[in-house]
């Protein structure tokens, strides 16, 4: 198993605010693991909601509150995965579930398989993904009748693992 680098991964968010701009933020605790079994990836992922970072102390705060996340309620969100199947060079759809919000719902992404060395740092390696969450199929319903904030939220992870 690969254990997640806490320092070399993150999950980045971008969500269309008031109509007009594209506002992003990102998680900083990203951990885990990863599984390569017979070249097929697996992967457990957690991200620390607390770990919200938009540069603004006070928009954090109030992603972390009720309104959003709920951080005290929700500590984490998860991606567990159940399946995955080579698509291409170095290409895998996986098959999962995400927990946020209290809520667990299916989830299949196109993962990327970015690299794999044997280095000084013993075995390596990293995946990216890039898909689309609805927040209100999570319970996030803050600013979306209103138009205040998109429903679609587009979510990048990019994780580095090492060979535990």
């Amino acid at each position: 198993a690969f254990s997640i680098d806490i320092v070399h991964s993150t999950a980045i968010f971008r969500a269309h605010h008031l109509g007009a701009g594209m506002f992003y933020g990102r998680f900083n605790d990203v951990s885990g693991t990863i599984e390569l079994t017979e070249g097929l990836p697996s992967f457990i992922v957690s991200i620390a909601i607390d770990s919200v970072d938009t540069s603004n102390e006070k928009l954090d705060s109030h992603l972390k509150s009720p309104d959003f996340f709920n951080a005290v309620e929700f500590p984490t969100m998860t991606f567990t995965s159940a399946s995955a199947k080579k698509i291409g060079n170095e290409k895998y759809e996986v098959v999962g579930e995400i927990t946020m919000h209290g809520v667990t719902k299916p989830l299949t992404v196109l993962m990327k398989k970015t690299g794999q060395v044997t280095n000084r740092r013993g075995e390596m390696v990293g995946f990216e993904t890039e898909f689309t969450l609805t927040r209100s199929e999570f319970g996030m319903n803050y600013g979306v009748e209103s138009g205040a904030l998109s429903d679609n939220v587009k979510v990048i992870v990019a994780l580095e693992a090492a060979r535990k």
